[in-house]
């Protein structure tokens, strides 16, 4: 099987389509807080809201690859520092704290000392978001958020436009990360496929495109870390083949 890599043909195609993801984020953050007005058709509002948080999904997915530092090969300190600011924007998580979880994630995967796994109870979906939401969210984040709410607020938004617009897509993109990209994939139900104790959500590349940025390729995820999300769909093709 031919060896793939993120930077074949000598491009690495991840700082550009991390600057799509950020950059069209935060044009839609924005808009969504400052100037949307709630009174317009609500098709309008589900609509932001619905892009927002596939688009805060993928901004996740882009501090996710800083993590392997797929992001950016060989460049261990810009990899950081992008993962940092990224993950401070997306909800004051500390990078190198959920760097650190996360290969544990890895390293752990399916059993009890796993962070993103609930042992006790392993195929029930709300116990173990429960779990997972409290893993890794605590006062920090609160304080944080807290934070950017008076900023955004002195700034000209409405208290109302900060729920409905940027937490209610917020909580909702880490229930969609949570169930695609981990309660799907690391669930008791069907044999794994090895000891990674990860599956692979049978969409096609659409589909998984939309559903958590191909982060539900999760088996091959498990099996070539350092792979970026947009090159997971080519090791499924290549594992499949």
């Amino acid at each position: 099987m031919k060896t793939v890599t993120s930077t074949d043909n000598g491009v690495n195609l991840g700082p550009l389509y991390a600057a799509l993801i950020f950059g069209a984020w935060a044009a839609v953050h924005i808009y969504s807080v400052f100037l949307h007005s709630l009174s317009a058709p609500l098709w309008q509002t589900v609509g932001l809201i619905t892009l927002q948080c596939w688009l805060y999904t993928g901004v996740f997915i882009v501090a996710h690859d800083t993590m392997h530092g797929s992001l950016m090969p060989g460049r261990e300190r810009l990899n950081a520092a992008i993962g940092t600011a990224i993950l401070f924007v997306y909800a004051g998580f500390n990078w190198k704290k959920m760097r650190a979880a996360h290969h544990d994630h890895h390293k752990y995967s399916g059993t009890d000392k796993d962070p993103d796994f609930n042992a006790p109870n392993p195929r029930a979906f709300w116990p173990w978001y429960l779990k997972f939401f409290l893993t890794y969210f605590g006062w920090r984040q609160i304080l944080i958020l807290v934070g950017f709410t008076l900023v955004y607020i002195l700034l000209g938004a409405s208290y109302l436009n900060t729920i409905v617009m940027w937490a209610v897509p917020a909580i909702f993109s880490s229930v969609q990360l949570f169930y695609f990209g981990t309660y799907l994939t690391h669930r008791h139900a069907d044999a794994f496929p090895d000891d990674h104790n990860a599956r692979t959500n049978d969409f096609n590349r659409l589909a998984s495109l939309l559903a958590c940025f191909h982060f539900g390729y999760h088996h091959e995820h498990h099996l070539f870390p350092h792979e970026p999300w947009w090159r997971l769909p080519l090791r499924k093709r290549d594992t499949s083949s």
